[in-house]
């Protein structure tokens, strides 16, 4: 397969630094005389070591750094007969660069350089990038710099090196960026995800749903569908683990029913976890969508035209409400003829009313830039944007960016996530859960497993001011007043505004769970904000919801009465999680039905505007659904104010609700109306909550024929 068709063109491994070839290109021979030692037995084993070490040391590409993972264990042997070899020390401190023990690289290649200086003509520029690896910018900077005063021009040409493979100026910048964002580091804890995820292969570009209850992610390990190998590593699978609480994931599972013989990675999924985004590279880049039905994914199929092009289409996020997909292609404009900013940019396409995707559109500026951006993440908050660049200001390769956008749909200007987040090496397939304090990413830092490891990110915010306290505190027998130091408890790094709604849907009288078409709509609007389904083998649902809204969230499951939810959150409102399982009750005499969305002005029996679309819901169950049934609509209140009052308020409201039932369409000698007033409370009238529960319009089924 054309290297180029890997998922490395949808960064699969794109953590590996795409000038590194140049060291295989560089020829470093280890003189053999020089070499030998009289002290020591071993000659013949150690060239022997060295000769392996050689093949694999060459034997890299843009794609894949596994051959100097090999020539690494070749060299240190020969390095065991002979340790103070300029060559040989020059060749491990670059297979160090290239792994996850970065700060060994020092020691070797200023060793290298200490025995001798010409050892190679880039000697100072690969120091350079050792320190920069290991976050020592200024002494990167000064080794930079002495390699962009040498005469590397000239050696590059008799080589017959790309002269663009050794951009000393670009690396400066980066060191120089790196220092000023050092000077204010994030404040975060981060953690390898662990043993149960991360192998000793490469694990990476982890997709969670919005409540961190699951993770899909990419793996180059052992027992892959095919078996097959390349550039020292299993094609690429898709696995799923689940989380088992206190940041335990269960062990990780082969998707088999979407894993095929070739290359497949997770590059998307919906907030619910229901849609899952692949990437396959055969034969162009493309994306990919399977479905979650019950216990099973479906068969993998490719997005429309608009999406997919014979460019390469790559990361890929949809929004919590399911109507804008947000992916990166290299196409070089977008199909309104706008032409791309470039390399690769972010692109932005909305669904029509036929369901389908649309025409994409280039997000443009500030997002893109005339550099490659890539895996784009629009967190569930639908107005915050993480991606990774390669723009002016990052610290080397790609970094973490994020950007918010405002009231009016613009978004800002992206800033640099900060370190340690962001490295020297590319940072990318960064993910955050929808309460934003945790965060995931794949990399290949110091302390990982395997090649590149799946990473936790705890968000701890600015830092709080240290507080004295006021108590006085005995010592001993000591009357001295003492000035206790409390630390303030952390706070999330950002506000988030969102709401997130999940439980079961199930039979009200088996307890079975239950496949359901959810609804949410903006009552403000009366407009549809989004449909799910509950997963038909659990009966779980999750729901999205962005902050500044009134919804009306309605469940319907054939032969079962329809069942409506009113979530309200002010705009000003940040993350929290609402437990509701809900219980469908079959359609049979007898059974009621609380209508969560009917509004009234206060003390007073109009209908409120956000009203219409639960009314029009129940005008749909009894002209479309069953044209037949007859329903009682009953008024109730709490206990604030007389009997007779309460009695005449909550009659006048079902009163209400029925004419405009007959308005609809529905006959009047199929409707009843009664008002209850107090006389049949839910809950306690002793607090607000409860006369609020209280406080309602029920339908109760008299007849159904």
């Amino acid at each position: 397969m054309d290297k180029f068709k890997l998922y490395i063109s949808a960064l699969a491994l794109a953590f590996i630094i795409m000038f590194q070839t140049s060291y295989s290109q560089i020829n470093v021979p280890i003189d053999k005389k020089e070499f030998k030692t009289s002290e020591k037995s071993g000659y013949k084993e150690a060239l022997s070591a060295i000769k392996n070490g050689d093949e694999n040391f060459e034997n890299n590409s843009s794609t894949s750094s596994g051959g100097y993972q090999k020539a690494l264990t070749e060299y240190l042997a020969a390095n065991a007969y002979n340790s103070n070899n300029a060559a040989l020390n020059y060749k491990i401190g670059v297979c160090y660069i290239f792994s996850t023990e970065k700060k060994k690289a020092i020691s070797f290649l200023e060793k290298a350089y200490s025995i001798n200086p010409h050892v190679s003509f880039d000697i100072k520029y690969v120091m350079g990038m050792a320190y920069q690896r290991n976050g020592m910018y200024k002494e990167a900077i000064s080794n930079f710099t002495d390699f962009k005063n040498s005469d590397y021009l000239n050696e590059i040409k008799k080589l017959k090196l790309n002269e663009d493979l050794f951009n000393v100026n670009a690396k400066i910048k980066e060191c120089e960026a790196a220092e000023k964002l050092k000077e204010h580091p994030t404040r975060v804890f981060i953690d390898n995800i662990g043993p149960n995820i991360n192998s000793k292969y490469s694990d990476y570009a982890p997709v969670i749903s919005t409540d961190e209850t699951m993770m899909i992610f990419t793996s180059r390990r052992e027992g892959s569908i095919g078996g097959r190998i390349e550039d020292g590593q299993y094609f690429e699978d898709l696995y799923i683990s689940y989380n088992e609480g206190n940041n335990r994931w269960s062990p990780p599972t082969n998707m088999k029913t979407i894993n095929t013989e070739e290359h497949d990675a997770s590059v998307g999924l919906s907030p619910d976890g229901s849609i899952l985004y692949t990437f396959n590279g055969t034969p162009n880049g493309n994306l990919y969508e399977s479905k979650l039905k019950g216990e099973n994914w479906s068969k993998p199929k490719p997005l429309n035209k608009n999406i997919n092009t014979k460019y390469d289409e790559t990361s890929i996020s949809i929004s919590s409400d399911g109507k804008i997909l947000y992916f990166v292609s290299d196409r070089p404009k977008d199909e309104f003829g706008t032409p791309s900013v470039g390399g690769k940019d972010i692109f932005v396409s909305e669904r029509t009313e036929k369901g389908e995707w649309g025409p994409a559109r280039n997000i443009g500026k500030p997002i893109n830039t005339e550099f490659n951006e890539e895996g784009v993440f629009i967190h569930p908050d639908n107005r915050t944007m993480y991606f990774s660049s390669m723009r002016e200001g990052t610290i080397g390769g790609y970094d973490i960016f994020y950007s918010e956008m405002d009231d009016d749909g613009n978004w800002g200007e992206p800033v640099n996530i900060g370190i340690p987040i962001n490295t020297p090496e590319h940072d990318v397939f960064f993910i955050v859960t929808g309460n934003g304090r945790y965060a995931y990413m794949s990399s290949e830092r110091e302390g990982g497993l395997g090649l590149q490891d799946i990473w936790r990110i705890t968000f701890l915010g600015p830092e709080k001011p240290m507080v004295a306290g006021t108590e006085d505190n005995l010592i001993a027998s000591s009357n001295t007043l003492i000035q206790t130091v409390v630390k303030q408890e952390t706070v999330e790094v950002k506000k988030v505004r969102l709401t997130i709604m999940k439980g079961t849907i199930t039979d009200a009288d088996t307890g079975n769970p239950l496949e359901s078409a959810i609804e949410i709509v903006d009552l403000e609007k009366d407009e549809v904000y989004a449909t799910l389904e509950s997963n038909a083998s659990t009966g779980k649902y999750l729901i999205s919801l962005p902050s500044g809204k009134n919804y009306g969230i309605t469940a319907r499951t054939e032969g079962y009465l329809f069942h409506s939810e009113n979530v309200d959150v002010p705009a000003a409102t940040s993350y929290q999680e609402i437990i509701k399982d809900i219980k469908l009750k079959t359609i049979n005499v007898g059974a009621t039905i609380i209508l969560s969305n009917i509004f009234f002005d206060f003390n007073k029996s109009t209908l409120r505007d956000i009203s219409k679309a639960e009314l029009d819901n129940l005008v749909r169950l009894l002209t479309v659904d069953y044209p037949k049934m007859v329903i009682e609509i009953g008024g109730h209140t709490d206990n604030v104010g007389s009997l007779e009052y309460n009695t005449k308020l909550s009659t006048n409201r079902a009163k209400a609700v029925v004419d405009y039932l007959i308005a609809h369409g529905v006959a009047q000698e199929r409707l009843s109306y009664k008002g209850y007033a107090y006389q049949q409370p839910i809950d306690t009238n002793d607090t607000e909550e409860g006369r609020q529960k209280n406080r309602r319009v029920e339908f109760k089924v008299i007849s159904v024929k």
